[in-house]
């Protein structure tokens, strides 16, 4: 008989992190065990990340829906098929956790050469907001790591030190050197957002995450036909669950990129449908981590992996917690790796 239960953990940033909608200190996730009455060694465990003000369930409900679903295990089927449409990330905890315990408990959802230590998942370099001289020197040092892609959080500072910045880097690495990688947030304002856009475009930008907020969809639709730098769809796929309505949004605002963060739009069924009405479109894709510990990243990697892009990854994010779980993942000139030598610690979330 299958059997659940669920724990929670508040992690702490090593540096707060920076955002346009303000500062990160500490982060919260519930993690899902599932096991068999008979078998109780062998566990599956799911990570339900939850980022306050974006998910669309940071709702009080959250825990009591999450021992909901422990509670009713048997019917995880319909829980991940129907029953948690409104709770993406507790979706994207339940369906990491069963393919765990199916593939037999041991953190391997999606066994490839990547779990096997042979090949890497190449990755960008993210740099938090935060005051000039400290982006500078995070911008050096992630450069002096080996990225040749970079991801800066915008909309924050004073745009002119902004700008000042990518002068600064432009001015030592051109394009063939650096990848840059703008993510706003959602910091500018419909009006003012064209002309901040072609002031960042002089510095060969790859890219901007959401210059808008979402929900904007014939204000964005002019922005990515009218922008210089390609625009990337990101905080405007959450709460999107249809894939009728997917596929509408795609052809009214035509973006050049969407961006897919698993737990926040509800697992890997759900994403795949994203990808797929996106290659319809002929809108590109990468996939990002959203600030989950080591379990959820893991599944998230392993199964980028499987996907096959050749673009840098999102998934850098592992080592923004200072009590992270121990996990054989680490970060290998510019690329995420898989250390099979390395052990799991999961002391305080497996407890059967």
């Amino acid at each position: 008989m299958l059997k659940a239960y669920f724990t929670k953990r508040i992690f702490n940033f090593k540096q707060p992190g920076g955002t346009s909608r303000g500062v990160l200190i500490t982060k919260d996730s519930w993690f899902i065990t599932v096991y068999d009455y008979d078998e109780p060694n062998v566990t599956g465990v799911g990570e339900c990340s939850l980022l306050k003000g974006l998910s669309i369930d940071d709702r009080p409900d959250f825990e009591s829906k999450i021992k909901h679903v422990c509670d009713d295990i048997q019917n995880w089927q319909w829980w991940l098929e129907e029953g948690l449409i409104e709770f993406p990330s507790i979706r994207f905890g339940l369906e990491t956790a069963i393919k765990d315990f199916i593939e037999g408990g041991k953190r391997i959802l999606f066994s490839s050469s990547f779990t096997d230590g042979i090949n890497n998942i190449p990755i960008n370099g993210l740099v938090w907001m935060g005051d000039y001289q400290t982006m500078r020197k995070r911008i050096i040092e992630k450069i002096k790591s080996g990225f040749n892609c970079i991801k800066l959080k915008v909309g924050a500072l004073n745009f002119d030190d902004e700008v000042r910045l990518l002068k600064i880097i432009r001015n030592d690495f051109s394009e063939n050197d650096i990848e840059l990688r703008l993510d706003a947030n959602g910091a500018f304002s419909a009006t003012e957002v064209l002309d901040k856009l072609n002031v960042l475009s002089k510095f060969n930008i790859h890219s901007i995450e959401q210059p808008i907020k979402q929900l904007q969809w014939n204000e964005m639709s002019k922005v990515c036909s009218k922008s210089p730098i390609p625009v990337a769809l990101d905080e405007e796929l959450i709460g999107m669950v249809r894939r009728l309505q997917i596929r509408e949004m795609l052809d009214i605002i035509n973006p050049q990129y969407i961006i897919l963060k698993p737990s926040l739009l509800g697992g890997f069924k759900q994403s795949s449908v994203f990808i797929e009405e996106a290659e319809n479109a002929n809108v590109g894709w990468w996939i990002t981590s959203a600030l989950e510990s080591n379990i959820g990243l893991n599944a998230i990697a392993q199964w980028t992996y499987t996907l096959g892009s050749k673009l840098p990854q999102g998934l850098g994010t592992g080592q923004v917690f200072s009590d992270n779980i121990t996990s054989p993942l680490s970060i290998v000139k510019a690329t995420l790796h898989y250390n099979s030598e390395v052990e799991w610690n999961m002391k305080g979330l497996v407890d059967v």
